[in-house]
C-alpha cells in the first residue's frame, strides 16, 4: 500500500506537471499602453528598447495624462479607395498650445531598425526634430515610411516607436468613419474627420492584462505602392500637423 507520504508527493508532483507545460513566455520589456476610445480600445506595444526617445517622450503624455481628451482627426487613404484596408489613421492634440510639450528629437528608423509594417504606430512631424505629441497608425505595410538606410539625411523617413498588439478592427473602423469633404489644408483637404473622434483616456497597462504579442515581422520585400496615402510637408500653420 502507499503511505500517505508517497501520496502526497504524487499529486503535488501531478499538480506541477501541467503548471510546467503551460508556463507562459517571460513578459515584454517594453511597456504598454492602452487607448480607450467610445468605440474600443487599441493597446500599443511600446519600443522603448528600439526608440527610447521617443517612448519617453509619448509616456511622458501618457503619464501626465494630457493624451486623455486628445483626437483621432484624420483618415488618409488612397484616392478612391473605399475599402479602407490600407491607410493612415491620425490622432493627439493638433499643436494644443496648452498641452504640448518641446518637441524631440527623430529617432530615425536607420538607427533604430525598425519599419512601418501593418499596425506600426509612428510620430507625425514637420521637419525632423519637430515632432511632438501626434502620432499615425498604419494600416497595411507601409515601409516607404522609413528612412532611406543608403541615405537616410536626405530621407530621414519617420519615427516609428511601436505597434498595435489588440484592437486594430478599431483602427480600421475609425479609418472608415465619415469626412468633411472641405475640411483640411492642401493635400489634406477632404482627409479630415467630419466629427474627430475622441481618446477618452490613454493609460498604462500591466503586461499581464496583454494576450501574448506576435512576433515582430519585417516584410520580406518592399511592397509596390497602391498609391500611398498623402504626405507631405505643409506650412506649420496648417489646422492639423502632417505625417
Amino acid at each position: 500500500m502507499l503511505t500517505k507520504r508517497t501520496l502526497l508527493a504524487l499529486a503535488l508532483s501531478l499538480a506541477a506537471l501541467p503548471a510546467f507545460a503551460q508556463a507562459p513566455p517571460p513578459p515584454s520589456a517594453n511597456p504598454f499602453v492602452k487607448l480607450h476610445t467610445a468605440q474600443g480600445d487599441i493597446v500599443l506595444e511600446l519600443y522603448a528598447d528600439k526608440a527610447p526617445v521617443t517612448v519617453r517622450n509619448f509616456l511622458h503624455y501618457v503619464d501626465t495624462r494630457r493624451l486623455d481628451g486628445a483626437h483621432f482627426y484624420r483618415s488618409s487613404t488612397p484616392p478612391g479607395d473605399r475599402s479602407f484596408t490600407y491607410g493612415i489613421l491620425q490622432g493627439g492634440l493638433q499643436s494644443d498650445p496648452k498641452k504640448v510639450y518641446p518637441p524631440i528629437a527623430h529617432e530615425s528608423t536607420a538607427k533604430t531598425g525598425l519599419t512601418h509594417t501593418n499596425g506600426t504606430i509612428s510620430m507625425t512631424r514637420y521637419a525632423p526634430g519637430t515632432a511632438a505629441a501626434d502620432f499615425s497608425i498604419c494600416v497595411g505595410d507601409q515601409i516607404y515610411l522609413d528612412a532611406d538606410p543608403k541615405d537616410p539625411k536626405a530621407n530621414p523617413g519617420y519615427a516609428a516607436f511601436g505597434r498595435v498588439v489588440e484592437g486594430m478592427e478599431v483602427v480600421k473602423t475609425l479609418l472608415a468613419a465619415p469626412r468633411d469633404p472641405t475640411k483640411g489644408v492642401g493635400v489634406m483637404k477632404g482627409e479630415m474627420l467630419a466629427r474627430p473622434i475622441p481618446i477618452l483616456t490613454v493609460r498604462r497597462i500591466a503586461a499581464g492584462e496583454v494576450a501574448t504579442p506576435a512576433p515582430r515581422t519585417r516584410p520580406a520585400e518592399v511592397p509596390a505602392p497602391r498609391p500611398p496615402p498623402t504626405y507631405v510637408t505643409p506650412s506649420p500653420s496648417a489646422a492639423a500637423s502632417p505625417q
